[in-house]
């Protein structure tokens, strides 16, 4: 079994419209993981949590890219993107929504195929409602699925949990 030395894995988060930063840092203290947040330039404000922040340019896929570039094979990846999440998915990554979706290979193709037909319609100017707003309930089944992830790991790399 692969010993976990606090360095083999890291969280990324998609910070710029992330509503469960918080919880995010919390969870991940528990289990000794690191976290790095990566918002653009906009969002640059007092970030004295004591977690890793890294600011990049404010073009369109700039904060995909750097997630991309510099995540590797475990890694975990918090994100509302479902193309960055396809993309991740190839890296043998653990992809998972804010909202606590687990984007896995089983279910990312019908994802994809469902953002396809939104965006097909909007073109065609049938707009179709956006996501509902998120809720406490959002926020609960964020934390259930990023903790079941989280103690997998444990099980795996034997992490000590405060």
């Amino acid at each position: 079994m692969e010993k976990y030395d606090g360095k083999n894995i890291t969280i990324f988060v998609d910070a710029d419209a992330c509503p469960v930063k918080e919880e995010i840092a919390s969870v991940a203290k528990k289990y000794k993981i690191p976290v790095c947040f990566i918002a653009s330039y906009a969002h640059v404000g007092k970030k004295d949590d004591g977690n890793s922040w890294v600011f990049v340019d404010q073009e369109k896929e700039s904060v995909d890219l750097y997630i991309f570039n510099n995540s590797k094979k475990h890694d975990i990846i918090i994100t509302q993107d479902i193309g960055l999440a396809g993309m991740l998915l190839k890296k043998c990554t653990h992809v998972l929504s804010p909202r606590g979706m687990l984007f896995t290979e089983d279910t990312i193709d019908s994802v994809l195929h469902l953002r396809y037909i939104s965006a097909r319609e909007r073109r065609n100017g049938n707009y179709i409602k956006g996501p509902k707003k998120f809720q406490d309930k959002d926020r609960h089944h964020f934390i259930t699925a990023f903790e079941k992830i989280l103690s997998n790991y444990a099980g795996n790399f034997k992490i000590h949990i405060e």
